[in-house]
């Protein structure tokens, strides 16, 4: 199952995630919601707020279940770890 991170690029907690994800091998997709332009940050925009119900960052998302922050033992429960 892919597993897409919607991030910040300046993001603390984002970065964190990032390298939680990468140190345990963990193979997923990234955007940097703040480094897209226009139409496209519009709509990455549109798709965090249907998944998580908000705006805060960073989203993990993974099939229908998503968390929203840094939290490694919800994290650790999405991905299967």
């Amino acid at each position: 199952m892919s597993i897409m991170l919607y991030a910040l690029s300046t993001c603390p907690y984002c970065k964190m995630t990032k390298q939680f994800l990468s140190d345990h091998g963990v193979e997923y997709e990234a955007v940097d919601v703040d480094l897209l332009d226009g139409d496209e940050r519009q709509h990455v925009l549109t798709e965090v707020q249907r998944v998580s119900g908000g705006t805060s960052f960073p989203v993990l998302v993974c099939g229908d279940q998503h968390v929203v922050g840094y939290d490694q033992a919800k994290i650790k429960d999405l991905v299967g770890l």
